[in-house]
Protein backbone atom coordinates (compact mmCIF):
# COMPACT_ATOMS: atom_id res chain seq x y z
CA UNK A 1 0.00 0.00 0.00
CA UNK A 2 1.72 3.23 -1.12
CA UNK A 3 0.86 6.07 1.56
CA UNK A 4 1.04 9.71 0.26
CA UNK A 5 2.78 12.03 2.20
CA UNK A 6 2.18 16.06 2.47
CA UNK A 7 5.98 16.49 4.93
CA UNK A 8 8.03 14.71 5.44
CA UNK A 9 8.54 15.42 8.89
CA UNK A 10 5.30 13.49 9.24
CA UNK A 11 7.38 10.61 9.59
CA UNK A 12 9.94 12.21 12.36
CA UNK A 13 8.40 9.17 15.03
CA UNK A 14 8.92 6.34 12.54
CA UNK A 15 12.46 6.79 11.71
CA UNK A 16 15.93 8.02 12.90
CA UNK A 17 18.03 7.93 10.11
CA UNK A 18 17.69 9.49 6.13
CA UNK A 19 19.12 8.12 3.27
CA UNK A 20 18.62 10.93 0.53
CA UNK A 21 19.33 10.92 -3.16
CA UNK A 22 20.40 13.92 -4.23
CA UNK A 23 19.71 14.42 -8.33
CA UNK A 24 16.30 14.74 -8.98
CA UNK A 25 15.49 15.19 -5.65
CA UNK A 26 17.69 18.06 -4.40
CA UNK A 27 18.53 19.55 -6.98
CA UNK A 28 17.78 19.46 -11.03
CA UNK A 29 21.76 19.83 -11.93
CA UNK A 30 21.12 23.28 -12.41
CA UNK A 31 19.07 24.93 -9.34
CA UNK A 32 18.51 23.79 -6.48
CA UNK A 33 14.66 23.03 -4.79
CA UNK A 34 14.61 24.68 -1.90
CA UNK A 35 12.13 22.74 -0.03
CA UNK A 36 13.76 20.05 0.39
CA UNK A 37 16.99 21.39 1.83
CA UNK A 38 14.39 22.79 4.42
CA UNK A 39 12.85 19.53 5.21
CA UNK A 40 16.31 18.11 5.27
CA UNK A 41 17.65 20.81 7.81
CA UNK A 42 14.54 20.58 9.87
CA UNK A 43 14.89 16.52 9.63
CA UNK A 44 18.79 16.49 10.92
CA UNK A 45 18.40 19.09 13.60
CA UNK A 46 15.34 17.62 15.40
CA UNK A 47 15.18 13.67 14.65
CA UNK A 48 18.81 12.53 12.94
CA UNK A 49 21.20 11.71 10.55
CA UNK A 50 20.55 12.65 7.06
CA UNK A 51 22.98 10.72 4.74
CA UNK A 52 23.41 11.92 1.25
CA UNK A 53 23.79 8.57 -1.24
CA UNK A 54 24.55 9.87 -4.80
CA UNK A 55 25.31 8.05 -7.83
CA UNK A 56 27.63 10.53 -9.08
CA UNK A 57 30.57 9.06 -10.10
CA UNK A 58 32.46 12.16 -8.75
CA UNK A 59 34.26 11.83 -5.10
CA UNK A 60 32.02 12.89 -2.37
CA UNK A 61 34.08 16.16 -1.86
CA UNK A 62 33.52 17.12 -5.20
CA UNK A 63 29.83 16.76 -5.11
CA UNK A 64 29.68 18.79 -1.54
CA UNK A 65 31.60 21.52 -3.91
CA UNK A 66 28.94 21.35 -6.09
CA UNK A 67 26.27 21.50 -3.86
CA UNK A 68 27.72 24.56 -2.18
CA UNK A 69 27.96 26.43 -6.06
CA UNK A 70 24.09 25.26 -5.88
CA UNK A 71 22.99 26.57 -2.63
CA UNK A 72 22.15 23.76 -0.97
CA UNK A 73 23.05 24.41 3.13
CA UNK A 74 25.38 21.79 4.19
CA UNK A 75 22.76 21.90 7.22
CA UNK A 76 20.90 19.63 5.32
CA UNK A 77 22.90 17.01 5.66
CA UNK A 78 25.15 14.78 8.04
CA UNK A 79 27.71 13.22 5.74
CA UNK A 80 27.74 12.37 1.79
CA UNK A 81 28.49 9.24 0.03
CA UNK A 82 28.95 8.55 -3.88
CA UNK A 83 29.50 6.12 -6.11
CA UNK A 84 32.69 7.05 -7.04
CA UNK A 85 33.66 6.66 -3.37
CA UNK A 86 32.90 2.94 -3.48
CA UNK A 87 33.74 2.05 -7.39
CA UNK A 88 37.72 4.22 -6.45
CA UNK A 89 39.03 1.01 -4.49
CA UNK A 90 37.59 -1.39 -7.75
CA UNK A 91 39.83 0.73 -9.87
CA UNK A 92 42.85 1.01 -7.26
CA UNK A 93 42.94 -2.53 -6.84
CA UNK A 94 43.41 -3.18 -10.67
CA UNK A 95 45.70 -0.34 -10.58
CA UNK A 96 48.05 0.09 -12.72
CA UNK A 97 45.44 -1.61 -16.07
CA UNK A 98 45.67 -0.51 -18.38
CA UNK A 99 42.51 0.72 -18.56
CA UNK A 100 40.58 1.91 -21.90
CA UNK A 101 39.01 5.41 -20.42
CA UNK A 102 35.26 6.00 -21.02
CA UNK A 103 34.66 9.46 -19.84
CA UNK A 104 35.94 12.69 -19.93
CA UNK A 105 39.67 13.79 -19.84
CA UNK A 106 40.62 14.29 -15.79
CA UNK A 107 37.76 13.36 -14.67
CA UNK A 108 38.18 13.46 -10.97
CA UNK A 109 37.28 9.24 -10.63
CA UNK A 110 40.18 8.37 -12.43
CA UNK A 111 42.67 11.04 -10.67
CA UNK A 112 45.11 9.61 -8.26
CA UNK A 113 43.83 5.98 -8.54
CA UNK A 114 47.32 5.12 -9.96
CA UNK A 115 45.71 3.98 -13.40
CA UNK A 116 47.24 3.47 -16.91
CA UNK A 117 45.48 4.66 -19.96
CA UNK A 118 45.62 2.48 -23.17
CA UNK A 119 43.58 1.54 -26.56
CA UNK A 120 41.18 -0.94 -26.02
CA UNK A 121 43.05 -3.48 -27.63
CA UNK A 122 45.81 -3.01 -25.05
CA UNK A 123 43.33 -2.67 -21.97
CA UNK A 124 42.26 -5.43 -19.55
CA UNK A 125 39.52 -3.49 -18.38
CA UNK A 126 37.00 -0.59 -18.87
CA UNK A 127 36.58 2.29 -16.87
CA UNK A 128 33.87 4.10 -17.34
CA UNK A 129 32.37 6.97 -15.86
CA UNK A 130 29.76 8.28 -18.46
CA UNK A 131 29.58 9.14 -22.02
CA UNK A 132 33.15 11.63 -23.21
CA UNK A 133 30.19 14.52 -23.61
CA UNK A 134 26.46 13.91 -21.69
CA UNK A 135 25.35 17.28 -23.58
CA UNK A 136 25.18 15.22 -26.88
CA UNK A 137 26.17 11.52 -26.71
CA UNK A 138 23.80 8.50 -26.70
CA UNK A 139 25.01 5.03 -25.94
CA UNK A 140 24.54 4.38 -29.46
CA UNK A 141 27.73 6.16 -30.13
CA UNK A 142 29.54 3.84 -27.80
CA UNK A 143 28.02 0.69 -29.74
CA UNK A 144 31.02 0.07 -32.02
CA UNK A 145 33.72 0.02 -29.48
CA UNK A 146 31.37 -1.80 -26.79
CA UNK A 147 30.98 -4.44 -29.69
CA UNK A 148 34.45 -4.74 -29.93
CA UNK A 149 34.98 -4.60 -26.17
CA UNK A 150 32.76 -7.69 -25.73
CA UNK A 151 35.00 -9.58 -27.94
CA UNK A 152 37.65 -8.90 -25.93
CA UNK A 153 36.06 -9.83 -22.85
CA UNK A 154 36.86 -7.15 -21.27
CA UNK A 155 34.90 -6.30 -17.90
CA UNK A 156 33.52 -2.82 -17.35
CA UNK A 157 34.19 -1.16 -13.76
CA UNK A 158 31.03 1.56 -13.97
CA UNK A 159 31.32 4.60 -11.90
CA UNK A 160 27.60 5.72 -12.68
CA UNK A 161 24.82 3.49 -12.50
CA UNK A 162 22.34 5.80 -13.34
CA UNK A 163 20.60 5.60 -17.01
CA UNK A 164 19.55 9.00 -17.03
CA UNK A 165 19.12 12.06 -14.89
CA UNK A 166 17.83 15.62 -14.95
CA UNK A 167 19.38 18.24 -16.10
CA UNK A 168 17.23 21.47 -15.95
CA UNK A 169 14.51 20.59 -18.36
CA UNK A 170 16.03 17.84 -20.20
CA UNK A 171 17.03 14.12 -19.51
CA UNK A 172 20.74 13.13 -20.18
CA UNK A 173 22.43 10.01 -20.26
CA UNK A 174 24.86 8.62 -17.87
CA UNK A 175 27.10 5.92 -17.27
CA UNK A 176 24.67 3.18 -16.48
CA UNK A 177 23.03 3.11 -19.88
CA UNK A 178 26.42 2.39 -21.63
CA UNK A 179 26.59 -0.26 -18.69
CA UNK A 180 23.51 -1.53 -20.18
CA UNK A 181 24.16 -1.46 -23.54
CA UNK A 182 27.63 -3.31 -22.82
CA UNK A 183 25.42 -6.34 -21.01
CA UNK A 184 23.01 -6.61 -23.79
CA UNK A 185 26.71 -6.84 -26.32
CA UNK A 186 27.61 -10.01 -23.49
CA UNK A 187 29.69 -7.61 -21.74
CA UNK A 188 30.62 -8.13 -17.76
CA UNK A 189 29.94 -4.75 -15.59
CA UNK A 190 30.80 -4.30 -11.96
CA UNK A 191 28.99 -1.63 -10.47
CA UNK A 192 29.01 -0.17 -6.92
CA UNK A 193 26.92 2.71 -6.47
CA UNK A 194 22.88 2.18 -6.20
CA UNK A 195 21.13 -0.41 -6.66
CA UNK A 196 24.05 -2.11 -5.84
CA UNK A 197 25.30 -2.82 -2.02
CA UNK A 198 28.18 -1.53 -1.74
CA UNK A 199 27.09 2.14 -1.34
CA UNK A 200 24.59 0.86 1.42
CA UNK A 201 27.07 -0.51 3.39
CA UNK A 202 29.04 2.87 3.41
CA UNK A 203 26.35 4.99 4.15
CA UNK A 204 24.91 3.08 6.64
CA UNK A 205 28.61 2.92 8.29
CA UNK A 206 28.38 6.41 8.37
CA UNK A 207 25.17 6.74 9.95
CA UNK A 208 26.23 4.57 12.63
CA UNK A 209 29.84 6.58 13.32
CA UNK A 210 27.25 9.81 13.74
CA UNK A 211 24.62 7.86 15.60
CA UNK A 212 27.52 6.45 17.75
CA UNK A 213 26.52 2.89 18.05
CA UNK A 214 24.29 0.72 15.84
CA UNK A 215 22.02 1.67 12.88
CA UNK A 216 18.64 -0.49 13.12
CA UNK A 217 17.54 -0.81 9.53
CA UNK A 218 14.21 -0.92 10.45
CA UNK A 219 14.23 2.62 11.71
CA UNK A 220 15.88 3.96 7.92
CA UNK A 221 14.26 5.77 5.26
CA UNK A 222 15.61 5.89 1.86
CA UNK A 223 14.20 8.47 -0.29
CA UNK A 224 14.54 8.81 -3.85
CA UNK A 225 13.19 9.48 -7.51
CA UNK A 226 15.40 6.83 -9.72
CA UNK A 227 13.01 3.35 -9.43
CA UNK A 228 15.83 1.31 -10.70
CA UNK A 229 18.47 2.61 -8.56
CA UNK A 230 17.12 4.52 -5.43
CA UNK A 231 13.40 2.29 -5.02
CA UNK A 232 15.42 -1.16 -6.20
CA UNK A 233 18.64 -0.70 -4.24
CA UNK A 234 16.34 0.40 -0.85
CA UNK A 235 14.46 -2.53 -1.41
CA UNK A 236 17.04 -5.11 -2.00
CA UNK A 237 18.74 -3.68 1.83
CA UNK A 238 15.41 -4.43 3.68
CA UNK A 239 14.96 -0.17 3.37
CA UNK A 240 11.56 1.55 3.75
CA UNK A 241 11.12 3.72 0.67
CA UNK A 242 10.24 7.43 0.15
CA UNK A 243 9.51 7.91 -3.30
CA UNK A 244 9.70 11.12 -4.92
CA UNK A 245 7.27 11.78 -8.11
CA UNK A 246 8.46 15.07 -9.25
CA UNK A 247 12.08 13.40 -10.83
CA UNK A 248 12.73 11.19 -13.80
CA UNK A 249 9.66 9.56 -13.76
CA UNK A 250 7.35 12.97 -13.97
CA UNK A 251 5.90 12.03 -16.86
CA UNK A 252 4.73 8.61 -15.77
CA UNK A 253 4.10 9.57 -11.98
CA UNK A 254 2.81 13.16 -12.02
CA UNK A 255 -0.91 14.30 -13.16
CA UNK A 256 -0.93 16.76 -16.25
CA UNK A 257 -1.52 19.67 -14.43
CA UNK A 258 1.21 19.05 -12.00
CA UNK A 259 1.34 16.81 -8.50
CA UNK A 260 1.45 12.97 -7.63
CA UNK A 261 -0.52 10.78 -9.12
CA UNK A 262 -0.73 7.99 -7.00
CA UNK A 263 -2.53 5.20 -8.79
CA UNK A 264 0.43 5.95 -12.09
CA UNK A 265 3.11 6.08 -9.27
CA UNK A 266 1.79 2.67 -7.73
CA UNK A 267 1.63 0.59 -10.98
CA UNK A 268 4.78 1.99 -12.21
CA UNK A 269 6.65 0.41 -9.08
CA UNK A 270 4.46 -2.57 -9.75
CA UNK A 271 5.93 -3.17 -12.85
CA UNK A 272 9.03 -2.35 -12.23
CA UNK A 273 9.14 -5.22 -9.52
CA UNK A 274 10.09 -2.30 -6.61
CA UNK A 275 7.83 -1.11 -4.02
CA UNK A 276 7.67 1.68 -1.69
CA UNK A 277 6.04 2.36 1.75
CA UNK A 278 5.33 5.69 0.64
CA UNK A 279 5.15 8.94 -2.14
CA UNK A 280 5.24 12.29 -2.47
CA UNK A 281 5.52 14.44 -5.14
CA UNK A 282 8.15 16.86 -4.69
CA UNK A 283 10.22 16.50 -1.13
CA UNK A 284 8.81 18.89 1.08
Amino acid sequence: MLHTLDRLADLAGRYDVLLCDIWGVIHNGREAFPEPSAALTKWRQTVGPVVLISNAARPSQEVALHLDALGVPRDAYSALVTSGDVTRPLLVERAPGPAYRIGPVGHPLFEGDGLVFSALDKAKFIACSGPDDDEVETPEDYREVLTRASALHLPMICGNPDKIVQRGDRLVYCGGALAELYEALGGTVIMAGKPHAPIYREALARAAELKNGPVDPARVLAIGDGIATDVAGANAQGLDVLFIAAGIHGAETREAAGGLDPVAAQRMLAASGAHAAYAMDALA
